[in-house]
């Protein structure tokens, strides 16, 4: 005990002194901060402030489903379909921050900054009109698209109610999510921390209020979670300036095939990775389906659940990230790989710790977001069990496909980040359930999982191959 209290302290340590350092650096006083710093307190410096904002940000989701919990079952299970939906427009966002942020942290370890400034106002404005178009398409033909996300009848007024609200915050939530991950490929994860953060607050707070007090129901939940994604994207406006960040400028906004095909490159796999989770999502919804609205409700808690874990993992990654993008562009691969195998023992050893701790506490988790109804607390119970089996595995596959994606191997870390999810997962949904029933359903994931490692060792390993070969001839 005495030790992880000391771990936390030397990781919140780290934390507020690099966020310190940075917030008086130049570009390059960043750059050399990034490139000779010991890597482990590289990635614990930029790794707390990440996992702290995707906790909160997978506490303020599971918000939803916690308060809507409370309404009835038909709510629960319409907040898990239209989390589908959230999906492809964060894997929007995520398009637009992850491939502009990667090119942009590889050109500062470079010293190339105006290019950098350019490559920053590209991705802004233009996830900005993708969201305002997936937000008027999206609204125009709301019934249909509810059912092809796994709605049933009785499910469809509520799905219907909470996307009417929800999709009005799509512009502020595909560009907030670029302008956190530019600042966070830059060194400056407290800065975007700080926007992240305060916008889940408020989400949690007008829960409640606006749910019951108001008696709004489940547009209540909608609504808090608008409200606080455009508060999110006014604060990160305004964080933007601050760190010694490159600056968003309307002059700076100049679209070519090279930046776009840059943005494709690194960004493509973070679509793949939440697109597909989408996919995925609304596939699961439809295998619940044959067995009634407590199974999709099951399996809803069950993801809110497996995504607040997961969090923990994907915020520790993005700690690596911008180590990884600065040395890469910098040349320094021995770092890179350093920083690499660090994380991946690191995550492995704490993943298994609550892996366990989640498996023997599952009918409680459970039971938390939908008291009083047995069939969804069985179904969730088991479904939660199963993926944590599995849990640990993640440690590689997140980590190589971070690895792969930050320093431009784009096919590569897009095969990875589709296996879970996507190049496994879709089939395996059709073909468990056919021959184990509601069980299938429950497993398919932790069976994804494992194949997705079997493809995602070989591919990392060519590529660590590649830079000790590079590293060696330098």
């Amino acid at each position: 005990m005495q030790n992880i209290i000391k771990y936390v302290l030397l990781f919140c340590y780290f934390a507020i002194e690099g966020a310190i350092f940075i917030k008086f650096a130049d570009a390059e006083e960043k750059r050399m901060y990034m490139t000779e710093q010991p890597v482990k307190k590289l990635v614990c410096t930029l790794a707390v402030p990440t996992i702290l904002s995707m906790l909160v940000t997978s506490f303020y989701n599971m918000a939803d489903t916690f308060f809507v919990g409370k309404l009835n079952t038909q709510s629960t299970a319409a907040v898990g379909v239209a989390f589908s939906l959230m999906a492809i427009i964060q894997a929007v966002g995520f398009l637009f921050g992850h491939g502009s942020g990667n090119y942009i942290s590889r050109q500062l370890g470079a010293g190339n900054v105006e290019e950098a400034e350019k490559m920053s106002s590209v991705g802004f404005f233009t996830s900005f009109f993708a969201g305002v178009v997936i937000m008027m398409g999206c609204i125009f033909f709301i019934e249909p698209l509810s059912y092809a996300l796994g709605s049933t009848p009785t499910i469809l007024p509520f799905t219907v109610a909470y996307l009417r609200i929800i999709l009005f915050g799509a512009p502020a939530m595909t560009a907030s999510l670029v302008l956190n991950n530019q600042m966070r490929f830059q060194g400056s994860a407290f800065y975007a921390m700080i926007g992240i953060v305060s916008g889940a607050v408020i989400n949690i707070v007008l829960d409640p209020i606006l749910i019951f007090v108001c008696g709004m129901g489940i547009a209540g939940a909608a609504l808090a979670t608008t409200l606080s994604q455009c508060l999110s994207f006014v604060l990160l406006l305004i964080m933007v300036r601050k760190g010694g960040n490159i600056q968003i400028r309307l002059s700076n906004f100049k679209p070519s095939l090279h930046f776009y095909q840059e943005i494709i490159r690194g960004g493509i796999p973070a679509l793949f990775r939440q697109g597909l989770a989408s996919v995925a999502t609304i596939c699961l919804n439809h295998a619940a389906s044959v067995y009634g609205d407590a199974a999709i409700a099951g399996m809803s808690i069950v993801s809110r659940i497996m995504m607040f874990a997961n969090s923990a993992l994907i915020g520790f990654g993005q700690g690596f990230q911008p180590v990884c993008g600065f040395n890469y562009g910098a040349g320094k691969y021995k770092r890179v790989l350093d920083a690499y195998w660090f994380c991946v023992k690191f995550s492995f050893f704490v993943l298994v710790g609550m892996a366990v701790v989640v498996y023997l506490t599952a009918p409680q988790l459970v039971t938390v977001f939908r008291k009083g109804d047995p069939d969804v607390i069985e179904v969730g119970t088991a479904a939660l069990r199963y993926s944590v089996l599995a849990f640990p595995l993640s440690s590689w596959i997140i980590m190589c496909n971070m690895m792969l994606q930050s320093i431009g191997k784009g096919i590569k870390a897009s095969i990875v980040s589709s296996a879970r999810q996507g190049i496994f997962f879709l089939p395996l949904i059709m073909i468990l359930p056919y021959f184990f029933g509601r069980t299938g359903v429950e497993i398919c994931q932790a069976v994804s999982d494992v194949f997705a490692l079997t493809i995602s060792i070989p591919i990392g390993m060519s590529v660590i191959r590649e830079m000790k070969e590079s590293d060696c001839s330098s």
